[in-house]
C-alpha cells in the first residue's frame, strides 16, 4: 500500500489530526520552531540556524487521548518517536506514522511473550509487510496490553 509522503512537520501533524478524528481521540499539539527549540539536529551543521533548504526547523509532540496513551514526536529529520502505554519506538519513518496510529487504534497492535529470553513484546503490524516490535521493559503489562496478549 502506498503511503501519502508526509514532508513536513506540519503535514504529519495534519495526518495525525486525521487519525484521531478517525477515531474519536482528542489531542493536543505543542510545536517547537527553531534551532534552539527543537530537541535533537542531525541534519545539519553545528551552529546552522535554517534546515539545508532554508526554512527553520520544526518539531511537534502530540498527545493522543484514550487508551493506550499514546505520544508521537515528530522531528524535522523525517522520523518519530512513538510512545505506547510506556513503550517507545524510535524512529519511525514520518510517512508510516498514520499507518501505526491506525494499527495500535484499530486492534491489529498485539503484545506477545516468550519464555527464553524471557519477555514481553509490543508489535505493531502495518499494511505493507512492515512490523515494529519493541520489548516492555517494565515487566509489567499495562491492562491495555495485558488485553491484546496473543
Amino acid at each position: 500500500m502506498d503511503r501519502p509522503h508526509l514532508p513536513t512537520t506540519e503535514s504529519a501533524v495534519a495526518a495525525i489530526r486525521e487519525v484521531a478524528r478517525e477515531f474519536s481521540l482528542e489531542m493536543v499539539v505543542t510545536d517547537d520552531i527553531g534551532a534552539d527549540q527543537t530537541s535533537r539536529r542531525i541534519s545539519t551543521g553545528a551552529f546552522a540556524v535554517l534546515d539545508p533548504d532554508g526554512s527553520l526547523p520544526h518539531e511537534a509532540f502530540v498527545e493522543l487521548g484514550g487508551t493506550p496513551a499514546v505520544t508521537v514526536q515528530v522531528f524535522p529529520e523525517d522520523d518519530a518517536k512513538i510512545t505506547v502505554d510506556g513503550v517507545d519506538f524510535e524512529d519511525v519513518p514520518r510517512d508510516s506514522v498514520p499507518a501505526f496510529l491506525r494499527a495500535v487504534h484499530g486492534g491489529l497492535a498485539y503484545v506477545k511473550g516468550r519464555f527464553l529470553p524471557p519477555g514481553w513484546w509490543l508489535i505493531v503490524p502495518l499494511p505493507g509487510d512492515e512490523t515494529y516490535r519493541e520489548l516492555v521493559l517494565r515487566g509489567t503489562l499495562s491492562p491495555w496490553m495485558s488485553g491484546k496478549v496473543r
